[in-house]
């Protein structure tokens, strides 16, 4: 009972919570296998941002307890946002689930399974849940631990807040992931060090509300913010060539964060920043404190420190409310942004919010039709975007082989997937790549690194 599979739903703060359970685990003897064909103890670390997020993960759950009842020592574990979220009540659907585990308590899975494999090795009766969903003072701090891979590791998330404060009307997170705790700054620091000296080139540090950072916690330094002053400390880092951040908030975006990427070279010309709506009506009542006028000065301000600056977004389409006029203003801000890359959502009713009870709830197929009318928006913006890239030379960050094993990928300093034939010395490294074909999603070319050919 020490093979462990972990099947991650959601955000990247869920695929690093993901791992650092498994490298805990790693680190306590059990092996952490790639397929769940192979294991004897099944996590299902969840997401409960949309409903259909969570019914995945109940459906997966459901289907695994045949597998349990025909092995009594298998374990099924459900941890994340669903398991702080339902909480026990899950066991009313799923009553053979072994362990249910909430956000502030990953670091506790080794010491919990231990103690399952204890219990069973001793002849007690299986049968017996744990469920664990309290609050814990400093959890924030825990999520630190990463598996050394097996191949060069390019790129890694480093946690640096979590919880959320914000409180928008449509979100569930702050009853997932509880109040805003940040990190220390060299605490983290010393995470990123020891990941260069591990090879790793590129940073992304995660949070909630990423850009709130150590507001609670750590002064400001001469007018520069706690998360500028991370910034900084990471940009400063021998081996780490670029530094990328999400998911932010649109008040985060103050001066110095702005100025910061004029005078941080590793600091990626691409932003995350999500807009929701752009009528300020619906804005309002998402609770979201900013108009469409102040986030399309931040957008200005970010061009004109960085005129190529690479943007993407969070969409929410169907707020309960929207009428047409509120829709075609999203659409004009969208097209005035002029995105790279959007996720654009329907509403989902979240249980416990604000929004569940609004009244003007808009129709399915409204929703479906307004979502198809921002992905084909999107799909233009983003071939025109690349298009102008063609017969360029951009710097790529070799990632390693792409999903054929033929050639490799990586990606632009603006977050553009590129596709290139290579050789497996150059993971790793910053290469001139010029771009030979362009699609809405995917930049191809070829190598003119001096001294190192582009394979035929």
């Amino acid at each position: 009972m020490n093979r462990v599979f972990i099947k991650t739903y959601g955000c990247q703060m869920n695929e690093r919570d993901s791992e650092a359970v498994a490298a805990m685990l790693r680190a306590r003897g059990y092996r952490i296998v790639g397929s769940e064909a192979q294991c004897d103890v099944l996590l299902l670390n969840t997401c409960s941002v949309r409903d259909a997020a969570e019914q995945k993960a109940i459906g997966k759950a459901a289907s695994v307890q045949a597998r349990q009842r025909k092995n009594p020592d298998f374990v099924l574990g459900i941890l994340g946002c669903m398991a702080q979220n339902r909480g026990a009540e899950l066991l009313d659907r799923l009553p053979d689930v072994d362990l249910i585990i909430g956000t502030q308590k990953f670091h506790r899975v080794p010491d919990y399974l231990d103690n399952l494999r204890a219990a069973r090795a001793a002849g007690a009766p299986v049968g017996e849940s744990i469920v664990d969903l309290d609050e814990e003072a400093g959890s924030q701090n825990t999520i630190r631990d990463h598996l050394v891979p097996d191949t060069p590791q390019v790129s890694a998330f480093v946690s640096i807040q979590q919880g959320c404060n914000m409180h928008c009307s449509f979100c569930i997170v702050p009853k997932t992931r509880g109040d805003e705790r940040s990190r220390p700054i060299d605490e983290i620091v010393a995470e990123c060090r020891l990941l260069a000296e591990r090879g790793v080139r590129e940073i992304t540090l995660l949070g909630q509300i990423v850009t709130s950072y150590g507001r609670r916690d750590i002064a400001p330094a001469q007018g520069v913010t706690p998360f500028v002053q991370l910034l900084e400390r990471v940009n400063a880092l021998d081996g780490i060539e670029r530094i990328r951040f999400t998911s932010p908030h649109p008040l985060g975006f103050r001066q110095d964060l702005v100025e910061a990427y004029g005078r941080l070279p590793k600091l990626c010309g691409y932003v995350h920043l999500p807009m929701q709506s752009g009528s300020n009506r619906i804005l309002k009542a998402m609770n979201r404190p900013y108009t469409r006028e102040r986030y399309l000065d931040i957008v200005n301000a970010l061009r004109a420190v960085r005129p190529e600056m690479y943007f993407s977004t969070d969409v929410i389409v169907g707020f309960p409310g929207e009428t047409e006029a509120d829709f075609a203003e999203t659409r004009a801000l969208f097209e005035a942004v002029n995105y790279d890359m959007a996720y654009v959502f329907k509403y989902s009713v979240r249980t416990g919010t604000p929004a569940e009870t609004m009244a003007d709830q808009v129709p399915a197929a409204v929703k479906e039709e307004r979502n198809a009318r921002l992905l084909e928006l999107l799909q233009a913006n983003s071939l025109r975007r690349n298009a102008t890239l063609l017969d360029t030379v951009e710097q790529v960050l070799v990632e390693g082989p792409d999903r054929t094993g033929h050639r490799f990928t990586g990606r632009t300093d603006g977050n553009r997937v590129c596709v290139f034939e290579a050789e497996a010395r150059l993971v790793g490294s910053l290469v001139p790549l010029r771009i030979t074909r362009t699609t809405a999603s995917t930049l191809y070319g070829e190598l003119v690194l001096a001294g190192v050919p582009a394979v035929a």
